[in-house]
């Protein structure tokens, strides 16, 4: 078993996770991850502002933070997830204090003759709105979700208007490098628009 040891103790169908185990984190979630997915899936019921997938993610990353810190080394997996179960009520709370929910159809019976640029002014009720924001979600999705650090760096220095010879001067590389990485990113972002 290369060096890692393990040992369990059976309790109530639970298992105990002894400070010897050298579990990795992809073990460890692959464990877990069913459980955590009816916790989101159950707390996604009582929220509208949240998908379970949101608070799936949220769960995983607490989770992969919480197995950075070694704070997970000594801990049984019931002992983990009612920690997942509490990191979600209370990031819930924080994001649900924050938020102002506006509805408009409250809005426009109040006011029968009300239309919904009165209610959202000209820009937000017009197609030029919604075509900029879903243009931002989708730049903002592909950035997150396909690129590295790297091509995050060379996607901020397009931005800037900088040349693949200024790029590549900036990241410590040649152009030429540059130039086929921007071709990697385009192939990326493909991908994400092939999904609309």
């Amino acid at each position: 078993m290369s060096g890692l040891r393990r040992l369990y103790l059976k309790k109530v169908g639970r298992f105990f996770v002894t400070k010897g185990e050298n579990m990795s984190f992809e073990e460890l979630h692959q464990k877990l991850s069913p459980t955590i997915k009816r916790i989101a899936w159950r707390l996604n019921g009582h929220y509208r502002s949240f998908n379970h997938d949101d608070l799936y993610q949220e769960a995983t990353i607490h989770l992969w933070s919480n197995f950075l810190k070694g704070k997970l080394s000594d801990k049984t997996d019931s002992y983990i997830l009612q920690g997942c179960y509490f990191h979600l009520k209370n990031y819930i709370r924080k994001v649900n204090e924050r938020s102002n929910v506006i509805s408009i159809d409250a809005a426009l019976s109040a006011n029968v003759e009300a239309t919904i640029d009165d209610v959202l002014g000209k820009y937000w009720s017009s197609d030029d709105c919604r075509f900029d924001l879903h243009n931002k979600f989708l730049a903002q999705s592909i950035q997150n979700n396909g690129f590295n650090p790297k091509e995050k760096k060379l996607l901020t220095y397009l931005s800037q208007g900088l040349t693949t010879r200024d790029i590549g001067k900036r990241l410590g590389v040649s152009h030429v490098s540059v130039v086929k990485v921007i071709k990697k990113m385009r192939v990326k972002s493909q991908k994400h628009l092939d999904k609309i």
